[in-house]
């Protein structure tokens, strides 16, 4: 039997297992195990290879090369005696590389600057300028942001919110401006509190874990604790490795060399992690260095037992004081005494205190005033500390973790010890064990992740970065780089890409940006050729470059830049764009679950959005946002009547129509032609043709004309025209399109 349709075959339910932990080989040798089951062919995968720097391929058309990325790509071309499409004019070229690296269309002036000098070293400089903008790390970041399914509610019937969670986006988004090393961007988000020098950013960053659905009441915890802990082990092999090891959760993986036991090792790993909590009520932690957090913990030591004197003093001097009254004091003060403090209500805290006027000796309230002003000392003396929604491992001594029979938290197996998949490593890792706060399991993962010798994180990484340049990345399954995905389409190209960004880039990704926009094969137009159509129909060699629609962001600010109304205000908590009535009308509680809108700070990039699992802003849900329950490797674009209609109709549309038409007016004034010139400009960097203009210009006048007959006056009903144009430029299939 072939060695895959034997490890196929081999799948591990309860029973198989059992029998594998427990068998031993007839000839006296050690028992089988898990990773027994483990092939050479499995290790040969191409993508479990090490790095290597590939050979540049030989061409003929010299000339066409300004990277070695053009000459792996013309190689291929040369082979079928094909040619790479000519360049992308000037103008679809700048709208192309603005949208693709800051999500926001160039204004008039950067318009101007580069056709004054439209040359190719003129491109690169536009590339640098935008890599060193605080958009970029907006429009990146937001990708990253898909990856890791982040959204700011736990989703199920309540979807509370998860509190500070704004804080992880804020640091993925300044991450990319700073042009983090992607070894170290990993690193912190998978283990960022195990590291010698934790910060509050490096805390921030482990959010990471925590950012998937969460049921705050589920019918069965200890299952419960097993998908959350199945989310974490998905989530990392698939944005990390690119492998999908979620598939052995319950067997043996049905087409990868992956074993229910190597699942078992990564959840062991996560195991340490706890979830801070009240209940069900979801709670964020101080996060900072090792030293500041030991000093704001004695810090609030130290002010609870200050309270718990003045509360003490308060409840001493009250009992005596209602013994003494004539007359039955009052019951609800028995109550609020008897209550704990911490769950005192606000009228409760009130009676205590008007009671207590009465009670309280002048020696008493000078000893308060001196117990509070020790307080007030205390809190300056150490500031209180940033709250982050981080998971929180108490103890360096990792708890047991049971391979679970099918999956079901019910049904526990034999105790699987943390550990990598066996396919991928020659020996498992020795975790250290001399520690004083954490296991530092994540640390070891981590590091290996982001070792240079890992055969998978730069390979899977290169392809998403390319991927969201052309559309389609070399794999073109960028979460799946097993046996199951799709080889990649320049293997060689693939490898020496990889190679490059780990060792000459030193993990860069500015400088990848850099290197694939610089050459000629992501400069190209997108003009058809109907011969190479017909034999490569998904355009897999390069060509040409790809037809690409806006996601729903970009779409969104684009039309906020052009009408003049967008707001630059970065970081910081989420702000809420409008959303109907009639679509909060199913949920519970309509008149709580979104706060009121507030255009200028709704005007913000969307970005800054906030996203709750049940409530997904309905513009951005109906042009394919992406899916907040899980990695979103890549969106679907998808062609339905709802677009259409909310990018007509909708509100947000129009009332960016007519600022768009405020904007006209203030800058073109009165003139028709000069109106629609200076729109297309806006909207699509580049002149309006005099077919367009012609048209346009009937356009407006038949709608003048239109809307005096309900009797509005002249200029009315010229704006009211005018914003009729705005929305039509839009819904342009050329807007929706970087070029």
């Amino acid at each position: 039997m072939p060695e895959r349709a034997l490890f196929g075959v081999l799948l591990l339910t309860s029973v198989s297992y059992c029998v594998l932990a427990k068998a031993e080989a007839t000839d006296g040798s050690e028992p089988l195990g898990p990773d027994d089951l483990i092939q050479i062919s499995d290790r040969n995968h191409w993508a479990f290879q090490p790095l290597s720097r590939s050979e540049l391929p030989p061409v003929e058309r010299t000339s066409w090369i300004r990277t070695p990325i053009d000459q792996f790509i013309l190689a291929r071309l040369e082979s079928r005696r094909w040619s790479p499409a000519i360049p992308a004019d000037t103008n679809s070229l700048l709208r192309r590389i603005y949208l693709d690296l800051i999500g926001l269309p160039p204004t008039l002036q950067e318009q101007r600057s580069f056709l004054a000098n439209p040359s190719p070293e003129s491109v690169d400089k536009v590339i640098a300028s935008l890599l060193n903008r605080p958009g970029y790390g907006e429009r990146w970041g937001r990708h990253w942001l898909d990856l890791v399914r982040f959204a700011e509610t736990n989703g199920y019937e309540r979807d509370g919110t998860k509190p500070s969670a704004w804080r992880y986006r804020d640091y993925v988004i300044r991450a990319f401006n700073e042009d983090k090393p992607f070894d170290r961007f990993v690193v912190e988000q998978l283990a960022g509190d195990e590291l010698a020098d934790t910060d509050r950013e490096t805390m921030v960053a482990t959010t990471y874990y925590r950012l998937g659905p969460w049921d705050d009441e589920p019918a069965d915890p200890q299952q419960d604790r097993f998908d959350q802990l199945d989310d974490m082990v998905r989530t990392t092999s698939q944005v990390f490795l690119g492998l999908t090891m979620g598939c052995a959760r319950c067997h043996n993986h049905k087409f990868e060399a992956i074993s229910m036991h190597d699942y078992y090792r990564m959840a062991a790993i996560f195991n340490t992690l706890k979830r801070p909590q009240s209940g069900r009520t979801e709670l964020d932690v101080p996060v900072g260095t090792q030293q500041e957090r030991e000093e704001l913990q004695w810090r609030d030591q130290l002010i609870q037992k200050i309270e718990m004197q003045k509360q003490q003093l308060i409840r001493n001097r009250l009992t005596t004081w209602m013994e003494q009254q004539p007359d039955p004091s009052d019951p609800d003060l028995h109550t609020a005494l008897r209550t704990q403090t911490g769950k005192r209500t606000a009228e409760q805290k009130q009676l205590i205190t008007k009671y207590a006027e009465s009670a309280l000796s002048d020696k008493d309230k000078k000893r308060l005033s001196d117990w509070d002003s020790a307080i007030e000392a205390l809190r300056k003396a150490t500031e209180d500390l940033p709250l982050a929604y981080v998971m929180q491992e108490l103890s360096p001594i990792p708890p047991k973790t049971h391979l679970l029979m099918r999956g079901r938290a019910s049904t526990p197996g034999p105790v699987v010890q943390a550990g990598f998949p066996a396919v991928l490593v020659s020996r498992q890792p020795t975790f250290d064990t001399d520690t004083e706060r954490t296991s530092l399991q994540r640390k070891t993962l981590a590091d290996w992740i982001a070792s240079p010798s890992n055969p998978l994180t730069a390979r899977v990484m290169v392809n998403r970065v390319w991927q969201y340049h052309f559309g389609e990345g070399l794999v073109r399954t960028p979460s799946d780089f097993g046996r199951a995905g799709q080889p990649p389409t320049h293997p060689h190209l693939l490898n020496w890409l990889a190679h490059w960004f780990v060792h000459d880039a030193n993990w860069s990704l500015k400088k990848l940006h850099t290197l694939i926009m610089a050459s000629n094969a992501y400069r190209m137009n997108k003009t058809g050729n109907p011969e190479y159509r017909a034999d490569d129909v998904e355009n897999r060699l390069l060509w040409r470059f790809p037809y690409r629609r806006l996601d729903a962001e970009t779409l969104r600010d684009s039309m906020l830049a052009i009408s003049g109304k967008l707001n630059r205000k970065m970081y910081g908590p989420s702000m809420y764009p409008f959303v109907p009535k009639d679509a909060m009308s199913g949920h519970s509680d309509p008149d709580k679950i979104w706060k009121a809108f507030d255009e200028k700070e709704a005007s913000r990039r969307t970005i800054y959005s906030f996203v709750k699992r049940s409530l997904i802003v309905p513009l951005l849900e109906v042009l394919d946002f992406c899916d907040t329950t899980q990695s979103t490797e890549q969106r679907l674009v998808t062609s339905v009547t709802p677009q259409a209609l909310i990018l007509f109709n909708g509100n947000f549309v129009n009332r960016q129509a007519r600022h768009l038409s405020d904007r006209l007016i203030d800058q073109a004034g009165d003139d028709a032609p000069n109106q629609i010139h200076l729109a297309y400009q806006l909207a699509l960097c580049r002149k309006p043709t005099a077919s367009e203009t012609s048209v346009l210009s009937k356009f407006l006048q038949r709608e003048t004309e239109s809307l005096l007959q309900e009797s509005l006056d002249i200029k009315e009903a010229k704006k009211r025209a005018l914003q009729q144009m705005c929305r039509v430029i839009f819904n342009l299939n050329e807007f929706a399109y970087p070029d």
